[in-house]
């Protein structure tokens, strides 16, 4: 990558990280506790990233909630660079804000947008891909998405329809996003070979994306230039209390990337970059559970993985424990979750893990805002 390119990473890490109750809060989400390692999540983030942009030059956008503790797990990153948004409206507002906060500094500046709690082996890998994509970037006004080859039909994730290659020979024409497929929809993906998982993380120059957001959402853009223009002055509080709310709550998938894609893929400027590192979505304890066992950082000859004082498992097949201070004995049973902290304990089946969210929900409406 040219050392002439200004990269400035913005790292989403707003949410609550629900589904990933009991141990993840309000106030330590999913995005600042350590899931797969000694370091958090978001952590791991900015440090493989550091190759390409020191800490000073990334910026967070996050919650009042963890605003705090995100401040004291990226020491290196200034306090200034650390947004934290009165209401969440979604990733279009936030990334919008960050090309409008980054364009009055250097509108040529690349900025990527990264998820803050993915899992990301072979980082050389990614290094390369990313300097691809920076590239590809900084050439014109290209968007440029990482697209993950799917392994399975994953109804989860959202999917990049892909065209024929692009000049460079290494990415390829977007033809459209797809949200979310149901069961049969995602067989037919994965059957035609030229679908991706959108990972979620994109490139683009400041100009572009603030251009995109004023084209798309002109109701949003010139609240968001309001407040970015107040940035680092006394006003901006209250600007980002007042204005930031009126935002649309949209995700920049449907306010910019869709709409691009439907122009069509010649002239949207919109490419997938295919990754060819591992990839991992962190987005329930089945998923971190099949991480774990796939990865082989944990698990017994019988599919249990643990994280406790020690485990027997009797007849007891394929089943996740989290009791770090406990032994844990497991005697007739599959495929369950079960979460150990000081004030409460998560039973669940693998399947449902991800409706864990839904306990939250009702903890909320019960009161009970002392388990949240």
């Amino acid at each position: 990558m040219s050392k002439r390119i200004d990269f400035r990473p913005v790292i989403l890490a707003g949410g609550s990280g629900t589904r990933f109750w009991p141990r993840s809060r309000r106030a330590r989400a999913k995005q600042v506790l350590a899931l797969d390692g000694e370091r958090s999540m978001i952590q791991q983030t900015v440090e493989r990233l550091k190759p390409l942009a020191k800490s000073e030059r990334t910026w967070v956008i996050t919650n009042e909630y963890l605003a705090n503790e995100i401040g004291e797990q990226l020491k290196g990153v200034p306090a200034g660079q650390i947004v934290q948004e009165p209401v969440a409206r979604n990733t279009a507002p936030a990334c919008g804000l960050a090309a409008f906060l980054i364009e009055r500094d250097n509108p040529d500046a690349i900025l990527g947008i990264f998820p803050s709690d993915h899992v990301i082996a072979d980082e050389p890998r990614f290094l390369k891909a990313l300097q691809k994509g920076i590239a590809l970037a900084a050439a014109g006004e290209n968007i440029v998405v990482l697209g993950i080859e799917p392994t399975r039909p994953e109804v989860g994730y959202g999917y990049i329809e892909t065209g024929d290659f692009a000049p460079d020979g290494s990415s390829l024409h977007v033809r459209r996003f797809t949200e979310k497929p149901n069961q049969n929809r995602a067989d037919e993906f994965l059957a035609a070979g030229n679908y991706y998982w959108n990972s979620g993380m994109f490139l683009w120059s400041a100009r572009t994306l603030a251009n995109a957001v004023r084209e798309h959402l002109p109701e949003t853009a010139p609240l968001l230039e309001t407040i970015a223009a107040a940035h680092g002055t006394p006003e901006f509080d209250q600007a980002f209390r007042d204005l930031y709310p009126q935002c649309e709550n949209i995700s920049v998938d449907y306010a910019v990337l869709e709409p691009r894609s439907a122009k069509g893929e010649r002239s949207s400027h919109l490419y997938c970059l295919p990754a060819e590192f591992s990839w991992n979505d962190l987005g329930s304890w089945a998923s971190l559970y099949e991480y774990q066992l796939e990865s082989r950082l944990r698990g017994d000859g019988d599919g249990n993985v643990a994280e406790s004082e020690g485990h027997l498992a009797l007849e007891a097949m394929n089943n996740y424990v989290y009791a770090p201070r406990k032994f844990v004995a497991l005697v007739g049973v599959q495929n369950l979750v079960i979460v150990d902290t000081e004030d409460a304990i998560l039973i669940a089946s693998r399947d449902h893990s991800q409706d864990v969210g839904k306990v939250v929900k009702e903890l909320g409406l019960s009161g009970r805002t002392d388990l949240i």
